[in-house]
Order: C-alpha cells, then sequence, then structure tokens
C-alpha cells in the first residue's frame, strides 16, 4: 500500500509538471531579437499537445490565442508596430508564461550564401583582413543593429530550429558578425533611423544547391540528394544539407528582404547556376510567402581561380539574376584582391546593397544605386561604339585619368585583340589596328582584370561583360 501510494503521489507531480510545461520558441524568437515593422509577423513554437497557448504583445497590449496540434506547434500572427526604439517584451503563456525582452521593432533582412558573406568584420585567419574592421569594431556600439548567426549545421531532412541568439552591436560582439552584412545594416541604419536586424546562415564552400531544398532541385540538377547522415561527404558541397539546417528553421520568420554572396564554389558550371539561382529564389519566396521579397546579391569580385571556366562566365551568369523581379546586384569588380578570394573590401560590398535596398525597396530611387549596363552596340567603321545606361546618373562615365587596358575586340575570325578605349559621357569608343570591322567586345572578360570605368556619381564601377556568345 505504501509503495502503491508514493506511486501515485510521483504520477501526480509529473502531472502536475506536464502541466506547467513552459513553452518554447525557435532559437531565433529570443532576448534582443527584432521585428519586422509593421506586418503581421508569424510567431510560433510548441507547448504540450492540444494546448491553448496566449501570446501578448507590451506595444499594443493585445492577445493573440493559437490552439497546439498534436506535436504541440503553435503559431499566431502579431501586429507589429512602426518602427522605434523603445524595447518592447512578448510572452507566451499555456499556464506558465515564457517572457522574451529588449525586442526592437524595424527592418529584418536575411543574410545567406558561402565565405564571402560569412567572412565576419575582424577578418579571416592567415592574412585575410576586412578593410576598415578596426574602426568598425571601435565604433559598433548601437542598440539599433542586431545580428542572429545560425550555427553551422548540414541535415538530410527540413529542421524546425537551429542554434544561435541575437547580439546587440557592440565592440565585444561586432568582430564576430558578418561583414557584408553588418555594413548593409550599419548604412540602412544610418539613412532610415530605424532599427536593423539581421539573420545571417551561410558557410563557406558552399554551393547553392546545399541552399535549396529538394523540390526547387528537381528536373535541374543531377547532383544527388542526400538519403542518409552518411552520404554527406562534404556538407557545404552536398545538396539541400544546409537549406534543412540553417535555412528552413527561419522560413515565415518576418523578413523585409534578403542578402547573397556565394558563386565561387559553382564557378565551373556557369549555364547551370543561372537556372538554379532562379529556382532557389523561387523556392525562397514561396516558402516565405511574401510574394517577391527583394532580393538583393554581390557578383564575385575578380580572383585568379583558374579551371576550365574564367569568373567571366560565372559573374554573366549572375548577372542574370538581373531579369528576375525585384533583385539588384552590387558589382566588386574593384575589389583589388586577384590573390585572395575573400576580397578585404567588404564595406563596398555591404553599403552598394544598401544603395539597392534604399533606392527600389525604401523609395529613395533619384539616389545613384546600379552600376551602369550595356545598352547597345553600334559598329562606325573601324570603331565600335558601346553606349551604357545610367540609372539615375547623368554625368557618365570615368577612368579616372588612367589607361584602359582591359577592352578587346573581335572581327567575323574571332580573333580577339586589345582595344584602344576612349570615354564620352555614356559611350566607350573601341579600336584597334589589327581589327579593320569590329563586330564584338569583351571587357574584363577573364579571371581577374580589375575593373576601369566607373560612374562619375558615386564611382560604381561597370561589371565584367561580353558581346558575343561565341
Amino acid at each position: 500500500m505504501k509503495r502503491t501510494f508514493f506511486s501515485f503521489v510521483a504520477a501526480a507531480c509529473v502531472a502536475a509538471g506536464a502541466a506547467r510545461a513552459e513553452v518554447k520558441f525557435p532559437a531565433f524568437f529570443g532576448d534582443n531579437m527584432v521585428l519586422q515593422q509593421e506586418v503581421q509577423a508569424p510567431v510560433w513554437g510548441w507547448a504540450k499537445p492540444n494546448a491553448t497557448v496566449k501570446v501578448s504583445t507590451s506595444w499594443d497590449k493585445k492577445s493573440y490565442s493559437a490552439k497546439s496540434d498534436a506535436q504541440g506547434k503553435w503559431q499566431v500572427k502579431v501586429s507589429t508596430p512602426k518602427a522605434g526604439y523603445t524595447p518592447y517584451t512578448l510572452t507566451a503563456d499555456d499556464g506558465k508564461p515564457t517572457t522574451i525582452s529588449n525586442i526592437l521593432v524595424g527592418e529584418v533582412w536575411l543574410c545567406s550564401g558561402q565565405s564571402n558573406m560569412e567572412m565576419p568584420v575582424k577578418g579571416f585567419a592567415h592574412m585575410q583582413p576586412v578593410e576598415g574592421a578596426g574602426e568598425a569594431i571601435a565604433a559598433s556600439a548601437n542598440a539599433g543593429i542586431r545580428c542572429f548567426t545560425v550555427k553551422r549545421a548540414a541535415k538530410i531532412s527540413p529542421q524546425d530550429t537551429c542554434t544561435g541568439r541575437w547580439e546587440v552591436a557592440s565592440p565585444a560582439t561586432t568582430l564576430d558578425f558578418t561583414a557584408t552584412g553588418y555594413f548593409f545594416a550599419r548604412r540602412i541604419n544610418q539613412a532610415l533611423n530605424v532599427p536593423v536586424g539581421i539573420m545571417h546562415a551561410s558557410w563557406g564552400g558552399s554551393r547553392v544547391e546545399a541552399w535549396m531544398s529538394a523540390k526547387s532541385l528537381h528536373g535541374i540538377s543531377d547532383r544527388p540528394v542526400p538519403v542518409s547522415n552518411d552520404s554527406i561527404k562534404s556538407a557545404p558541397g552536398t545538396p539541400t544539407v544546409l537549406y534543412n539546417a540553417m535555412l528552413h528553421p527561419l522560413v515565415g520568420f518576418g523578413i523585409r528582404g534578403a542578402l547573397w554572396y556565394q558563386g565561387e564554389a559553382n564557378r565551373s558550371e556557369p549555364q547551370a547556376y543561372a537556372k538554379l539561382f532562379a529556382a532557389m529564389l523561387g523556392e525562397w519566396r514561396k516558402q516565405w510567402g511574401q510574394g517577391d521579397f527583394p532580393f538583393y546579391f554581390c557578383q564575385i569580385a575578380p580572383y585568379r581561380a583558374g579551371g576550365k571556366f574564367h569568373l567571366g562566365y560565372i559573374r554573366e551568369a549572375q548577372a542574370k539574376g538581373l531579369q528576375l523581379s525585384n533583385t539588384g546586384m552590387a558589382v566588386l569588380m574593384d575589389a583589388n584582391s586577384p590573390d585572395c578570394i575573400h576580397p578585404p573590401k567588404k564595406k563596398d560590398a555591404g553599403e552598394r546593397l544598401a544603395l539597392w535596398a534604399l533606392a527600389k525597396t525604401y523609395g529613395m530611387e533619384k539616389m545613384h544605386y546600379r552600376s551602369p549596363e550595356l545598352k547597345s552596340v553600334a559598329h562606325e567603321g573601324r570603331v565600335l561604339a558601346l553606349t551604357f545606361e545610367m540609372f539615375g546618373s547623368t554625368t557618365g562615365l570615368t577612368a579616372y585619368g588612367k589607361d584602359i587596358r582591359n577592352f578587346q575586340i573581335a572581327g567575323a575570325n574571332k580573333r580577339w585583340y586589345p582595344a584602344t578605349a576612349a570615354l564620352y559621357d555614356d559611350k566607350v569608343y573601341l579600336m584597334s589596328p589589327q581589327v579593320a570591322e569590329p563586330l564584338e567586345a569583351r571587357y574584363c572578360f577573364d579571371d581577374a582584370s580589375p575593373a576601369e570605368i566607373f560612374t562619375v556619381e558615386g564611382g560604381l564601377p561597370v561589371a565584367s561583360f561580353r558581346t558575343d556568345e561565341w
């Protein structure tokens, strides 16, 4: 009888503990988080199965309720206010409250890609610095800039949560933020005077396929999707596994848009890359359910990569991303890092992405935000005349008084010769004594030739390009 009594008491205690089970959130719903302003922001987590969960928000004193499913998963959508620096709380309660503190409301951007997005403000080891890092870190104390970094992980099936935490920008934390993402956030914060949160999920050396779902890869990639953890030989090179572990958990979190810096790992397959990029973006947008959210990406910089295809081809494939809706490309042809795949000019990368966002997402379209692009080609005897679209800049092109050496032209025989170039407003005139009737032109169309022509306003470089399809 004594044993039966104590067994009953123990069972009752377990039941009481279960009744007071604490509501759990995914890692990115945590202290110091940033929520996207003026949206119906999804908030979700886990509780007891078939329990009623009440969610209350301090900014408007509203309460929301949801019933958890058989696995304990629940979700509500909360109305967020206009951006500001007042810290708020959010509480979820199924009998025992769980509170998230020091929440700001502002602009939230997802940052993803490979090592050039992963590269922290403090730089990489082995003499791979970020230009201006010391000053940037020392002056980085700013409660209005926050970063959630997803810890590296690879899984064969989509995950519901990840590992990481929100950090407030300060000299003690900013050194580990994604450098490209941080400089983007800093410029947006300065220009709009609103809090900015960046959610960072990247892995050095990762192929685009690693960030795609199995469904989005169907029919466009013959790389095998792993069926067991043992088949993951190299996580960054394996299709789906980074999407499953690092990106899928974030799907649905309210964001303004996404930033992408990747491509080096796919440089040997430029023709396939454009299709993979488009499929990835389409799937992300479908998964998030926010329509065609802004997607701004970095074109890879000059670098002596070698291999079957030089980098001119992968940069060309990346530029095709501009044909997709609501996209923008930061050109980095002046990164000046031919011997290191990680150019130190991450401030340029982040701030050029920010120019796109400020112009196209936040309505500042009169500013100069986009590198010139080839508009037309005219054949004028021995001269080939190229006209560029300037996108808001009316002051034309400049070489800063330096010689231009990275143009080539060819005639019907398809033999390329260096061309002499002359600039005038939005035009470049090319000629060579070896080419009597020039038909086609190429500019910096190789691995590592740096930019030579820029916009007078803003100094944005022209991307490498070719007019031929030879």
